[in-house]
């Protein structure tokens, strides 16, 4: 079971291990982006299979980041993991901000799934030694701008920040705010908040801080972190009384901390015009997309309504009204239930009404999470068979219980075998899975009619079919 923490200082050490050699080149895949942004993602992390398990909170809505192994990683474990996380909690298994090396994995491991690749997220990634050199027409501009500054300020030097400018650079969020443009802007004045925060730990060793100083004045400063060949910067603040020290800022940063990588990453624009006529003026070598896969099920894209299913004696369709005395009954059967594992009462969450489990049936339809189909003998409901729990690669489980008036005359396995096959060759599964309690030996006769036997623990036989 996944044992998620929430982000915090503390663990950034922990989170470095897997950061600092993944080869993701996207700003989410570090340490400033999970602590700058902590508030809007609420980060939240686990080490599963040898690899950094993050999920975040957007909105209401559980995603997760890619998982980033470690050297005995095992990426496809931790996305199991992912998956059973998310399909007990009755949600998708969103996997978001995904770096376009994996994309093809997940396609090739999701039938059926939502992808998103939006602009506006895009992060902007450079040749490092574009931003070095400037070299060619293309940064004439940057180039002119430099000289200006230099022609100005010819005193003017770059150097790294530690601890011991807390002062100056105190000062510089004074002056930097007597000249912000976008006072009236509360988002930019968020983002001005968390940037502060963010720069009271230039002396983490993770972190890559410095300035450019006018004497002893700091008039631009830059953050960053190193992940494996990219070099990405969280901050960039530059006075703007300061006639070309954005580019000088630029350039100066990157010759002091890039070599080794051969990726400098701006992050995104978040839609700001401003930012995106800046950043596309510096030439990114890619705009590095970040996919969004959302797996969706069979049901969604093959099954409109329960059908009606006919087998030699009995008739299988949807709930209705008509039924529901008759499936309360078998809900609260409590010794007919015994093995039926899961708990029908506790899983309401709140007190047994006339239509209780009959509402859930519908819901779980509705949402495209369930099936239940009501076996039926002459008209009449005699059990049910319930095809649930789609993991959203081909997969689903299939459980089936008949009224005790009825039992031991094969119905359950003539309407097991009838919603199996319905599964796999009109809902287009791959695979259908069951399992019973290993004291049940009625089940384990109905299973191991229909199904192949596939493993077995302390509690369950396993069984399944496959096409």
């Amino acid at each position: 079971m996944c044992q998620f923490k929430p982000v915090t200082k503390q663990d950034a050490s922990r989170l470095r291990k897997y950061y600092k050699t993944c080869q993701y080149g996207l700003c989410e895949y570090s340490v400033g982006t999970k602590l700058m942004w902590r508030n809007t993602l609420h980060p939240a992390w686990a080490e599963i299979a040898g690899c950094l398990v993050v999920r975040n909170t957007i909105d209401g809505q559980t995603v997760f980041d890619y998982p980033v192994a470690g050297p005995e990683g095992d990426e496809d474990a931790a996305l199991d993991a992912i998956e059973a996380y998310c399909l007990e909690r009755g949600v998708p298994p969103v996997i978001s901000v995904v770096p376009e090396c994996k994309a093809p994995r997940l396609l090739a491991r999701y039938p059926y799934a939502r992808v998103s690749n939006i602009r506006t997220w895009r992060d902007y990634v450079y040749y490092r030694e574009d931003l070095q050199l400037f070299a060619g027409r293309r940064y004439s501009g940057q180039r002119n701008h430099i000289k200006k500054f230099r022609t100005q300020w010819p005193d003017a030097e770059f150097r790294r920040l530690t601890a011991a400018d807390e002062p100056v650079i105190q000062q510089f969020w004074q002056d930097y705010e007597a000249e912000f443009p976008k006072g009236d802007n509360a988002k930019a004045r968020d983002e001005l908040g968390l940037a502060k925060r963010m720069l009271r730990m230039v002396d983490k060793p993770w972190f890559l801080a410095g300035g450019m100083f006018d004497g002893e004045r700091l008039v631009a400063l830059s953050l960053a972190e190193r992940c494996g060949d990219t070099l990405i910067i969280h901050i960039e603040k530059a006075l703007y009384s300061y006639t070309g020290v954005y580019p000088t800022l630029v350039q100066t940063f990157a010759n002091a901390f890039g070599d080794g990588c051969q990726w400098i990453n701006r992050e995104d624009d978040a839609a700001d015009r401003g930012l995106r006529t800046s950043k596309l003026q510096y030439g990114p070598a890619k705009l590095a997309p970040k996919y969004r896969f959302q797996p969706q099920n069979e049901l969604l894209q093959h099954v409109d309504a329960i059908p009606a299913l006919q087998t030699e004696r009995l008739t299988l369709t949807a709930l209705t009204e008509a039924d529901i005395p008759a499936y309360n009954a078998l809900v609260l059967d409590g010794e007919r239930n015994r093995w039926w594992g899961y708990d029908d009462v506790g899983g309401l969450g709140g007190p047994v009404e006339e239509r209780s489990f009959f509402d859930v049936a519908r819901r779980d339809f509705e949402a495209r999470q369930a099936v239940n189909f009501a076996v039926r003998l002459d008209g009449k409901l005699i059990g049910e068979a319930v095809l649930y729990r789609f993991d959203c690669r081909g997969g689903a489980e299939l459980g089936c219980r008949i009224d005790s008036a009825y039992a031991g005359h094969g119905y359950g396995t003539e309407a097991f075998a009838a919603v199996a096959d319905w599964a796999l060759y009109k809902v287009h599964l791959s695979r259908v899975v069951a399992k019973c309690f290993k004291e049940n030996q009625a089940s384990y006769k109905m299973l191991s009619a229909c199904m192949r036997k596939h493993g077995e623990d302390e509690t369950f036989f396993y069984f399944e079919k496959l096409v």
